[in-house]
Protein backbone atom coordinates (compact mmCIF):
# COMPACT_ATOMS: atom_id res chain seq x y z
CA UNK A 1 0.00 0.00 0.00
CA UNK A 2 1.29 3.41 -1.18
CA UNK A 3 1.91 6.01 1.66
CA UNK A 4 -1.29 8.33 -0.30
CA UNK A 5 -3.25 5.57 -0.42
CA UNK A 6 -2.90 4.63 3.66
CA UNK A 7 -3.25 8.60 4.42
CA UNK A 8 -6.40 8.45 2.70
CA UNK A 9 -7.76 5.31 4.04
CA UNK A 10 -6.68 6.91 7.11
CA UNK A 11 -8.93 10.20 6.73
CA UNK A 12 -11.98 7.77 5.31
CA UNK A 13 -11.75 6.03 9.31
CA UNK A 14 -11.95 9.26 10.58
CA UNK A 15 -14.68 10.44 8.75
CA UNK A 16 -16.58 7.65 8.77
CA UNK A 17 -16.10 6.96 13.08
CA UNK A 18 -17.16 10.76 13.00
CA UNK A 19 -20.62 9.93 11.39
CA UNK A 20 -21.42 6.74 13.78
CA UNK A 21 -20.68 8.56 16.50
CA UNK A 22 -22.93 11.59 15.46
CA UNK A 23 -25.70 8.79 14.63
CA UNK A 24 -25.45 6.91 17.45
CA UNK A 25 -26.30 10.04 19.82
CA UNK A 26 -29.00 11.09 17.46
CA UNK A 27 -31.03 7.18 17.67
CA UNK A 28 -29.99 7.73 21.49
CA UNK A 29 -32.14 11.12 21.79
CA UNK A 30 -34.78 10.40 19.21
CA UNK A 31 -35.81 7.00 21.05
CA UNK A 32 -35.83 8.50 24.91
CA UNK A 33 -37.72 11.76 23.02
CA UNK A 34 -40.09 8.64 22.15
CA UNK A 35 -40.59 7.01 25.30
CA UNK A 36 -40.32 10.14 27.46
CA UNK A 37 -41.90 12.78 25.69
CA UNK A 38 -38.73 14.69 25.53
CA UNK A 39 -39.96 17.11 23.03
CA UNK A 40 -36.37 19.48 23.04
CA UNK A 41 -34.48 15.99 22.53
CA UNK A 42 -36.19 15.34 19.51
CA UNK A 43 -36.01 19.16 18.19
CA UNK A 44 -32.34 18.52 18.27
CA UNK A 45 -32.55 15.74 16.31
CA UNK A 46 -34.67 16.87 13.39
CA UNK A 47 -32.34 20.17 13.82
CA UNK A 48 -29.36 18.14 13.59
CA UNK A 49 -29.82 16.31 9.95
CA UNK A 50 -28.40 18.76 7.65
CA UNK A 51 -25.40 17.90 9.52
CA UNK A 52 -25.62 14.30 8.74
CA UNK A 53 -26.44 14.61 5.40
CA UNK A 54 -23.17 16.67 4.73
CA UNK A 55 -20.96 14.45 6.57
CA UNK A 56 -22.47 11.56 4.30
CA UNK A 57 -21.82 13.45 1.36
CA UNK A 58 -18.42 14.60 2.26
CA UNK A 59 -17.41 10.42 3.17
CA UNK A 60 -19.29 9.45 -0.32
CA UNK A 61 -17.09 11.81 -2.02
CA UNK A 62 -13.98 10.49 -0.54
CA UNK A 63 -14.30 7.01 -1.41
CA UNK A 64 -15.03 7.59 -5.04
CA UNK A 65 -11.57 9.78 -4.14
CA UNK A 66 -9.98 6.73 -3.15
CA UNK A 67 -11.67 4.45 -6.06
CA UNK A 68 -10.35 6.60 -8.88
CA UNK A 69 -6.83 7.95 -7.51
CA UNK A 70 -5.78 4.89 -5.90
CA UNK A 71 -7.74 1.62 -7.65
CA UNK A 72 -6.91 0.15 -4.53
CA UNK A 73 -7.08 -4.33 -4.73
CA UNK A 74 -7.89 -6.50 -2.27
CA UNK A 75 -8.61 -5.54 1.54
CA UNK A 76 -8.61 -2.09 0.77
CA UNK A 77 -10.55 -2.38 -2.04
CA UNK A 78 -13.13 -3.74 0.29
CA UNK A 79 -12.51 -1.58 2.98
CA UNK A 80 -13.43 1.64 0.65
CA UNK A 81 -16.61 -0.46 -0.69
CA UNK A 82 -17.89 -1.04 3.57
CA UNK A 83 -17.36 2.31 3.66
CA UNK A 84 -19.34 3.23 0.94
CA UNK A 85 -22.38 1.23 2.11
CA UNK A 86 -21.78 1.78 5.91
CA UNK A 87 -21.98 5.29 5.15
CA UNK A 88 -25.15 4.73 3.32
CA UNK A 89 -26.69 2.68 6.12
CA UNK A 90 -25.77 5.42 8.79
CA UNK A 91 -27.38 7.92 6.73
CA UNK A 92 -30.55 6.26 6.45
CA UNK A 93 -30.65 5.53 10.01
CA UNK A 94 -30.15 8.94 10.86
CA UNK A 95 -33.39 9.77 8.43
CA UNK A 96 -35.26 7.03 10.21
CA UNK A 97 -33.96 8.96 13.88
CA UNK A 98 -35.13 12.35 12.57
CA UNK A 99 -38.58 10.17 11.24
CA UNK A 100 -39.37 9.11 15.40
CA UNK A 101 -38.63 12.03 16.55
CA UNK A 102 -41.15 13.59 14.63
CA UNK A 103 -43.14 11.22 15.84
CA UNK A 104 -42.19 11.88 19.31
CA UNK A 105 -43.44 15.49 18.33
CA UNK A 106 -46.57 14.81 17.85
CA UNK A 107 -47.16 12.29 20.71
CA UNK A 108 -46.20 14.94 23.25
CA UNK A 109 -49.34 16.24 23.08
CA UNK A 110 -51.28 13.26 23.41
CA UNK A 111 -51.40 11.79 27.37
CA UNK A 112 -53.92 9.87 26.88
CA UNK A 113 -51.43 6.71 25.66
CA UNK A 114 -48.74 5.14 27.67
CA UNK A 115 -45.77 4.08 25.66
CA UNK A 116 -46.08 -0.16 25.40
CA UNK A 117 -43.45 -2.00 27.48
CA UNK A 118 -42.14 -3.66 24.32
CA UNK A 119 -41.60 -0.83 22.26
CA UNK A 120 -39.11 -0.02 25.19
CA UNK A 121 -37.60 -3.00 25.06
CA UNK A 122 -37.27 -2.87 21.67
CA UNK A 123 -36.24 0.37 21.14
CA UNK A 124 -33.39 -0.65 23.92
CA UNK A 125 -32.14 -3.53 21.54
CA UNK A 126 -32.59 -2.03 18.27
CA UNK A 127 -30.13 0.95 19.77
CA UNK A 128 -27.38 -1.83 20.94
CA UNK A 129 -27.51 -3.49 17.78
CA UNK A 130 -26.14 -0.33 15.93
CA UNK A 131 -24.16 0.41 19.19
CA UNK A 132 -22.54 -3.46 18.79
CA UNK A 133 -22.32 -3.05 14.85
CA UNK A 134 -20.72 0.14 14.92
CA UNK A 135 -18.22 -1.64 17.27
CA UNK A 136 -17.64 -4.57 15.61
CA UNK A 137 -17.03 -2.17 12.44
CA UNK A 138 -13.70 -0.24 14.94
CA UNK A 139 -12.56 -3.11 16.71
CA UNK A 140 -13.22 -5.88 13.29
CA UNK A 141 -14.40 -7.89 15.44
CA UNK A 142 -16.59 -10.71 13.34
CA UNK A 143 -17.67 -12.34 16.20
CA UNK A 144 -19.68 -9.46 17.43
CA UNK A 145 -21.00 -8.83 14.18
CA UNK A 146 -22.29 -11.85 13.96
CA UNK A 147 -24.59 -11.44 17.06
CA UNK A 148 -25.72 -8.56 15.75
CA UNK A 149 -26.87 -10.13 12.77
CA UNK A 150 -28.67 -12.67 15.24
CA UNK A 151 -31.07 -10.26 17.00
CA UNK A 152 -32.60 -9.19 14.24
CA UNK A 153 -35.51 -11.33 14.81
CA UNK A 154 -35.92 -10.97 18.51
CA UNK A 155 -36.79 -6.94 16.83
CA UNK A 156 -39.01 -8.01 14.81
CA UNK A 157 -40.80 -10.03 16.95
CA UNK A 158 -40.89 -6.91 19.97
CA UNK A 159 -42.27 -5.12 16.66
CA UNK A 160 -44.95 -7.40 16.44
CA UNK A 161 -45.89 -7.64 19.82
CA UNK A 162 -46.15 -3.89 19.86
CA UNK A 163 -48.70 -3.95 16.81
CA UNK A 164 -50.97 -6.30 18.75
CA UNK A 165 -50.93 -4.03 21.85
CA UNK A 166 -51.72 -1.12 19.65
CA UNK A 167 -54.43 -3.04 18.15
CA UNK A 168 -55.97 -4.16 21.01
CA UNK A 169 -55.93 -0.58 22.77
CA UNK A 170 -57.23 1.18 19.39
CA UNK A 171 -60.52 -1.31 19.85
CA UNK A 172 -60.51 -0.73 23.81
CA UNK A 173 -60.60 2.70 23.40
CA UNK A 174 -61.05 4.63 20.24
CA UNK A 175 -60.42 8.22 21.14
CA UNK A 176 -56.41 6.44 21.32
CA UNK A 177 -56.36 5.57 17.51
CA UNK A 178 -54.77 9.07 16.48
CA UNK A 179 -51.86 8.15 18.87
CA UNK A 180 -51.70 5.06 18.39
CA UNK A 181 -50.58 5.49 14.75
CA UNK A 182 -47.62 7.39 15.46
CA UNK A 183 -46.77 4.49 17.85
CA UNK A 184 -47.00 2.23 15.15
CA UNK A 185 -45.02 4.19 12.72
CA UNK A 186 -42.40 4.38 15.17
CA UNK A 187 -41.76 1.22 16.03
CA UNK A 188 -41.18 0.56 12.21
CA UNK A 189 -38.67 3.00 12.16
CA UNK A 190 -36.99 1.23 15.00
CA UNK A 191 -37.41 -1.94 13.34
CA UNK A 192 -35.85 -0.95 10.12
CA UNK A 193 -33.18 0.65 12.70
CA UNK A 194 -32.13 -2.66 13.51
CA UNK A 195 -32.15 -3.97 10.07
CA UNK A 196 -29.59 -1.04 9.32
CA UNK A 197 -27.56 -2.07 11.92
CA UNK A 198 -27.76 -5.93 10.64
CA UNK A 199 -26.55 -4.79 7.36
CA UNK A 200 -23.50 -2.63 9.04
CA UNK A 201 -22.42 -6.21 10.81
CA UNK A 202 -22.65 -8.09 7.87
CA UNK A 203 -20.69 -5.54 5.86
CA UNK A 204 -18.02 -6.23 9.10
CA UNK A 205 -18.23 -9.65 7.92
CA UNK A 206 -17.43 -8.93 4.60
CA UNK A 207 -14.45 -6.74 5.42
CA UNK A 208 -12.80 -9.21 7.67
CA UNK A 209 -13.66 -12.30 6.06
CA UNK A 210 -14.13 -11.21 2.57
CA UNK A 211 -17.69 -13.29 2.88
CA UNK A 212 -21.06 -11.58 1.65
CA UNK A 213 -23.12 -12.61 4.41
CA UNK A 214 -26.04 -10.86 3.50
CA UNK A 215 -29.23 -13.01 3.89
CA UNK A 216 -27.02 -16.12 5.30
CA UNK A 217 -26.23 -15.27 8.74
CA UNK A 218 -28.43 -18.03 9.97
CA UNK A 219 -27.06 -20.66 7.50
CA UNK A 220 -24.64 -22.57 9.86
CA UNK A 221 -22.74 -22.96 6.75
CA UNK A 222 -22.10 -19.29 6.37
CA UNK A 223 -19.33 -19.15 9.03
CA UNK A 224 -16.73 -20.26 6.64
CA UNK A 225 -14.96 -17.34 5.18
CA UNK A 226 -14.15 -17.24 1.58
CA UNK A 227 -10.83 -17.12 0.17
Amino acid sequence: MSKHLQRDLEKLQRQLLALSSSVEEMINKACRALLHKQTHLAEQVVHSDNTIDQQEVAIEEECLKILALHQPVAIDLRRTATAMKVNNDLERIADLAVNIAERALCLAVHPELDIPANLHQMAELATAMVRDALDSLVRLDVQLARQVCSRDERVDAFNRDVIDDLRGEMHARPETIEAALHLFSAARHIERIADHATNIAEDVIYLVEGEIARHRHDDPASTTPMR
